[in-house]
């Protein structure tokens, strides 16, 4: 209890330190702060920016859409395409793939590489061009389950959707499936 203690009151003199307030004067939230949060909040860097593009895998070069949209930022183009085309070099090449770069004012940046659409996949699956003009009243494809279940593991290991059951990922797919117009089924006849 008393090492507990001790962390509260040190806590709070980092905090009063940070924010040039006198310790006595300042009051700790409901919640406890953890020490790593701390030097997490410390050593942020500012962010100037952030970037969402949709680049071909292996297909990053410095000319548009990827040249103005970091140039403008002053980031370093050619960093980024040797790093993007050697994360994605294990996709068929033109695949989109989705990136979001994070900007920070020191002209470095982070970024994300997501795996492709859901829609690509359905229409790649179903082997159609567009979806339906009138989704629900003109059927533009049939897919299976198995379709299904396939784009949803892959999808599985995308940092948004990787703590989502696989049967939830299905549940939308086929939602998405059901709004392009594409019919699922258990098996094609």
């Amino acid at each position: 209890m008393k090492k507990e203690k001790e962390k509260i009151v040190n806590s709070k003199c980092v905090i009063a330190h940070c924010a040039q307030v006198k310790p006595e004067t300042y009051t700790l939230p409901p919640f406890r702060i953890s020490m790593s949060t701390l030097k997490e909040i410390l050593t942020r860097r500012p962010v100037a920016a952030t970037i969402r593009l949709t680049v071909p895998a292996g297909g990053a070069k410095p000319a548009p859409p990827v040249g103005p949209a970091l140039g403008q930022y002053r980031l370093n183009l050619m960093a980024f395409c040797k790093d993007f085309n050697a994360r994605t070099q294990k996709y068929k090449p033109d695949t989109p793939m989705a990136v979001t770069i994070t900007a920070f004012t020191d002209n470095t940046f982070e970024f994300i590489v997501k795996s492709p659409s859901v829609t690509w996949y359905l229409k790649k699956a179903a082997g159609v061009e567009n979806g339906s003009s009138r989704p629900g009243h003109v059927t533009a494809s049939t897919i299976t389950l198995k379709h299904v279940y396939e784009i949803a593991k892959i999808k599985q290991s995308d940092p948004f959707c990787q703590y989502m059951s696989l049967e939830s990922i299905c549940k939308s797919i086929i939602g998405t499936a059901n709004s392009m117009g594409i019919n699922v089924q258990k098996e094609l006849d």
